[in-house]
């Protein structure tokens, strides 16, 4: 063939169409091949053959076939749409945004209507994301696209499927309830019916808090038809619609899927989404080191191809890792970054995430106003905020950090929301947090024990490997409180075991000290006089050698201050000093 003229070669590739009837994405590319001037006989069965390639997962192939297509298209209306379409398999699917923004010129200055096609919404939306505008400018460009064309509200319309899901990304980049509105307003409008996966992100993904109880049999419907489904297009969006209720794990194996095909070279975007969902699920179940890899491939990915929009995911998990681990500086210089990249761009999902890596990293320093100032900065006190989806991920943290700085009423008014919502029965997970912010909260030891003691048997809550850790912690420590120091020793020595084994350093540390003070771990060496303390007494005297003031150290071990102040006029005679400035030497620090 290489010393074949052109003619000679078109000849050919119409032979071997002839022959090729029952093969339609080989005979479509061979007419392709084979034709010179605009045919929209060819340029249909070429599109037609592209919706076969992309069920299969070969965007790259797609997107070629449709431009292929649309060159292939007399002027009109067709030849604008397929181009739209591949502008939009470049933008939302294979990373490809500068090809991407060629071809939706192209389509625009092709088009014959002046508002273009439902693909060249979306693939603008895509590319504004990706930009440096605000979501409400895509959010605009959408709604506009969708209220105001000729497609009518056709739910096997994938076109219009494809632009209401950019517009449930979108939506959900803005975190705010009027910006969901239009979506559930034309969702109301599709006919025959509501398709599964548009339902159930209406649900899970918008406001997970309030709704997504509501999805879990339609969910149950979407999952179990992944075993089946090798299109990655369903794929990544049961995935995103699985993510706020806590059912990743169900579907991991696709979304590993989504992975291994992209690092084979598959799609940009469905790689991306795996990794982001993965990733998220590692942190949870405790895989950290998986977490931390997975992250920094993403990021090298987002960088690849150019999708700025969603290296934040990233960023929030590398910084969430390190605020568990006790990088809290590194921790907050991520989180700043991120919220003022989200903030600029009205981005609001992106902040929320940043607060709650920031209140992490609070927590785990011992600064406990300052984790209530970013739990509230994503839901405030008392209430889960509409269209956050990410309140959930802050509820104990949002208790604990009101109980520990006196804010008892917020603390009970958060859990009544909790109770309100009813989002226990969102997941294992979340009914661990809402007993266990429950315990936190309970004004009586008797309460606040039964209801630990509740969270920790709820069925599956072991699997959220740091949060069921957190609640042994608390749990442990309630319990010391209460002298019963013998029962204490059980939850507390598996809470310092599990953050051990996820190198979350400060919640090692503060497991280590409740240990100690109920007398479950030998002491180190000291001074002949440090063994005539009590390990309540001696767990004080470190703290307090430490540099911590009284009101830390009574942070630290659930007391108060004046508690500690007294247990510290008890220390000095025992160790033969009089002041505070002689406990290291004393203790033999």
């Amino acid at each position: 063939m290489e010393n074949s003229t052109s003619g000679e070669r078109r000849a050919v590739h119409s032979a071997l169409a002839q022959v090729l009837v029952d093969q339609p994405e080989r005979r479509a590319w061979h007419l392709g091949e084979a034709t010179l001037e605009p045919d929209e006989n060819v340029a249909g069965l070429l599109e037609q053959a592209a919706r076969i390639t992309l069920r299969r997962g070969d965007a790259v192939g797609g997107m070629r076939t449709l431009v292929r297509a649309a060159d292939l298209t007399p002027p009109g209306p067709d030849r604008s749409r397929r181009l739209a379409k591949a502008a939009y398999i470049g933008a939302e699917s294979i990373g490809a945004l500068p090809s991407a923004r060629r071809l939706l010129d192209d389509a625009r200055h092709t088009a014959t209507e002046p508002r273009g096609s439902l693909h060249s919404a979306a693939a603008a939306a895509v590319l504004i994301l990706n930009g440096d505008s605000e979501v409400d400018t895509a959010h605009t460009l959408l709604v506009d696209a969708i209220e105001t064309g000729a497609h009518g509200y056709d739910a096997e319309n994938k076109e219009l499927v494809d632009v209401l899901h950019t517009l449930a990304l979108v939506c959900f980049f803005g975190a705010r309830h009027d910006l969901w509105q239009p979506y559930y307003q034309a969702l109301e409008k599709l006919t025959p019916s509501v398709p599964s996966v548009l339902s159930v992100l209406g649900k899970t993904f918008s406001d997970p808090a309030h709704t997504a109880a509501a999805a879990s049999e339609e969910l149950d419907g979407l999952i179990a038809e992944l075993a089946d489904r090798a299109d990655p297009v369903q794929i990544q969006r049961t995935g995103s619609a699985a993510l706020y209720v806590d059912r990743i794990g169900d579907v991991r194996e696709a979304q590993w899927r989504l992975v291994r095909m992209g690092r084979e070279g598959g799609p940009a975007r469905r790689y991306l989404a795996g990794l982001i969902h993965l990733c998220l699920d590692d942190y949870l179940t405790g895989m950290w080191d998986e977490a931390s890899v997975l992250a920094a491939e993403g990021i090298r990915l987002c960088d690849t191809h150019g999708y700025t929009a969603f290296t934040w995911y990233f960023l929030y998990a590398q910084a969430l890792l390190a605020a568990a681990r006790g990088e809290a500086d590194q921790a907050d210089a991520t989180a700043e970054g991120i919220i003022h990249w989200g903030t600029r761009r009205k981005a609001f999902a992106a902040v929320h995430y940043a607060h709650h890596a920031a209140a992490v990293a609070a927590l785990g320093r011992g600064d406990f106003a300052d984790a209530y100032e970013h739990a509230n900065a994503i839901s405030p006190a008392g209430r889960l905020a509409s269209h956050v989806p990410h309140a959930l991920w802050v509820t104990m943290d949002m208790v604990e950090a009101a109980v520990r700085t006196n804010r008892q009423t917020e603390a009970v008014a958060h859990v009544r929301a909790m109770r309100e919502a009813g989002v226990d029965r969102i997941s294992s997970r979340h009914a661990l947090l809402t007993e266990a912010s429950a315990a936190l909260s309970a004004a009586g030891d008797d309460e606040a024990l039964e209801l630990f003691a509740r969270a920790l048997e709820v069925p599956g809550a072991e699997r959220w490997t740091f949060d069921f850790a957190r609640v042994q912690l608390a749990y442990g420590a309630r319990l010391r409180r209460v002298r019963a120091t013998t029962e204490s020793r059980g939850p507390l020595g598996a809470a310092l075991s599990a953050f051990q084994h996820l190198g979350a350093q400060p919640w090692t540390e503060r497991a280590e000290t409740e240990l100690r003070a109920a007398g479950g771990r030998k002491r180190g060496p000291g001074t002949p006089k440090a063994h005539t303390l009590t390990p309540q007494e001696l767990e004080i005297a470190r703290l307090a050698a430490s540099g911590l003031t009284n009101k830390q150290v009574a942070e630290r071990l659930f007391l108060s201050h004046r508690t500690v102040g007294a247990h510290l006029y008890q220390i000095y005679p025992k160790l033969g000093i009089t002041s505070r400035a002689m406990l290291r030497d004393s203790l033999g620090l």
